[in-house]
């Protein structure tokens, strides 16, 4: 690894909860020529469990990566499973947005045929089968499960979180036929190891992904083969008049050299 350039990944929260995500996550997140930092919104919900908390989060969320281009990060991941801001945020920058749904997605479908996701709450079940069918993954969703835990509550007995997460990957494995695992939840970070041990100790041997840490992975990989997402799918945003959203970043522009 020697010689070769640092990349700098950027991990946006896309809610206003303060110290959900604790620097030193992100720290585990580092290994050689990758470093990792970390914003988050102020402008918006707590926390997201619903499409209009995902709407809501929208605007601060891509102005947070639009300034992350501007502060030369090299790449960013957001940090949420409804990948919210995803595809605006490509209009607005050249590097590399990853949005963790969707890279897990299709990493987990490399890894098996058939994948599950296990969430938080039963009511976020359409937007992943949605996300599936933007993905073109449809046909190899097995099936989206949750532990019922809401969002902010996930790290408040994390033995019990964990075992209900080795609980529905087991039936996803068994009665839906998965044979890959994704975390729908970001605040499931860490997660993984325990719960694919778990799943080895009852005789099931498959991949569990953690969304973020692939992603941010990922997003490096993307950066050293010097890739980013097409301007002609993602193009520049017309210059337009947008009362209300004076606290957005001039998109037209340049970035300060």
């Amino acid at each position: 690894m020697t010689g070769l350039p640092t990349i700098h990944v950027r991990v946006v929260s896309p809610i206003s909860t303060q110290g959900f995500r604790a620097a030193g996550a992100l720290a585990a997140l580092e290994g050689p020529g990758i470093v990792v930092s970390g914003s988050q919104i102020s402008r918006g919900p707590g926390s997201i469990e619903s499409e209009y908390e995902t709407a809501m989060s929208v605007p601060d969320t891509v102005a947070r990566i639009i300034e992350a281009e501007r502060e030369g990060v090299d790449a960013v991941v957001i940090d949420c499973m409804g990948d919210p801001g995803l595809r605006p945020a490509r209009e607005t920058v050249r590097i590399p947005v990853l949005g963790p749904c969707q890279t897990g997605m299709h990493i987990a479908a490399m890894l098996g045929h058939k994948f599950s996701v296990v969430t938080v709450l039963r009511r976020l079940r359409p937007g992943f089968e949605n996300q599936a069918a933007l993905a073109g993954l449809s046909s190899r969703l097995a099936s989206v499960r949750s532990v019922d835990i809401p969002v902010l509550e996930l790290e408040k007995d994390m033995a019990a979180t964990k075992a209900a997460l080795i609980d529905e990957a087991q039936r996803a494995v068994e009665v839906d036929g998965a044979e890959a695992i994704i975390f729908g939840c970001t605040g499931l970070m860490g997660c993984a190891g325990s719960v694919y041990e778990g799943l080895l100790a009852r005789g099931i041997d498959i991949p569990v992904v953690d969304p973020i840490p692939t992603a941010v992975n990922i997003a490096a990989a993307l950066v050293r083969s010097r890739l980013s997402h097409s301007s002609l799918t993602y193009p520049l945003p017309p210059v337009k008049a947008m009362p209300g959203y004076e606290f957005m970043p001039n998109l037209h522009l340049k970035a300060a050299e």
